[in-house]
């Protein structure tokens, strides 16, 4: 199982979109800093994610929302 996700900042501000194998170790990662990109707007929470069984399909939907038109299907429907 492949996660995509989409984490938002405590402050409400920053977006953040990813993938994992491991949704609950990969927010403690975010959390505590071990991951550059998102270190500086700490502390993250999980606003939503979906499950694929097929990793391929995982890597081009989690491409797709981050293109212009993902963040903006995301803005509006996730």
């Amino acid at each position: 199982m492949t996660y995509v996700y989409i984490l938002r900042s405590g402050c409400g501000q920053h977006f953040y979109t990813g993938m994992t194998t491991d949704l609950a170790a990969r927010l403690v990662r975010h959390n505590a800093g071990q991951v550059r990109h998102t270190a500086k707007f700490r502390p993250w929470r999980v606003q939503t994610y979906l499950v694929f069984d097929d990793a391929a399909r995982a890597v081009a939907f989690e491409r797709y929302l981050k293109s212009g038109s993902g963040r903006a299907f995301a803005a509006r429907h996730l």
